[in-house]
């Protein structure tokens, strides 16, 4: 319950220091979109499944052509990403505006990645306590799977391939982190995050 706590206001806090420290990033980012992708908003808006099933708003900074009509499950090289959006994704300069999502509590900084609906709410069994999380910017799965776009790219069909092994790996391993929380863990997965570093995690290197 301690630990919990110390999360809900670290999370809090962290959020609103980064949001206050890298505003002049956001803007530069926002100004680049709005020069190099004039054909839509610098923000992208989906509804993603959150805490207990929730639905709520997930706000990023667009990387893609707009009416694009794809498929959620996302491929490096495809050609809804423009090149900006590219070297946005590759540095996860895109996943800066859920900050915000942080600060209001929908999302935590370290936690599952928020699915669209029809995966995570869609889960049977003991897998559905996985949405007792809060999703978040980065965590263990997302850590083990930072190239997942890559990996999707060499695969004949990536939509199968992420249904029958990446989803159910990512929910084997975000179970694990519910029954096995440690606070110390959630600032090592920050600080790999930010400096592109792995880990050993439950005696794998994600």
């Amino acid at each position: 319950m301690r630990q919990t706590a110390i999360k809900w206001i670290f999370d809090r806090v962290a959020a609103l220091v980064g949001l206050a420290v890298l505003w002049p990033l956001l803007a530069a980012v926002a100004v680049a979109i709005r020069v190099r992708m004039p054909d839509g908003p610098v923000i992208f808006r989906q509804k993603r499944v959150g805490r207990h099933g929730r639905l709520f708003t997930m706000y990023k900074f667009r990387s893609m052509t707009v009416g694009h009509g794809g498929s959620s499950v996302s491929v490096a090289g495809e050609a809804r990403i423009t090149p900006l959006g590219a070297t946005l994704r590759r540095y996860k300069l895109d996943e800066l505006p859920e900050l915000w999502n942080v600060l209001t509590g929908d999302m935590s900084l370290v936690g599952p990645r928020p699915d669209v609906p029809g995966y995570a709410d869609a889960l049977t069994g003991d897998d559905r306590e996985v949405l007792m999380l809060r999703p978040g910017i980065t965590g263990p799965a997302s850590l083990k799977y930072r190239d997942e776009e890559e990996l999707l790219a060499r695969q004949p069909d990536p939509a199968r391939y992420n249904d029958e092994v990446i989803f159910p790996d990512k929910v084997r391993i975000n179970r694990y982190y519910l029954h096995n929380y440690s606070f110390t863990k959630d600032i090592q997965m920050i600080l790999c995050t930010v400096l592109g570093r792995r880990m050993t995690y439950n005696n794998e290197t994600i």
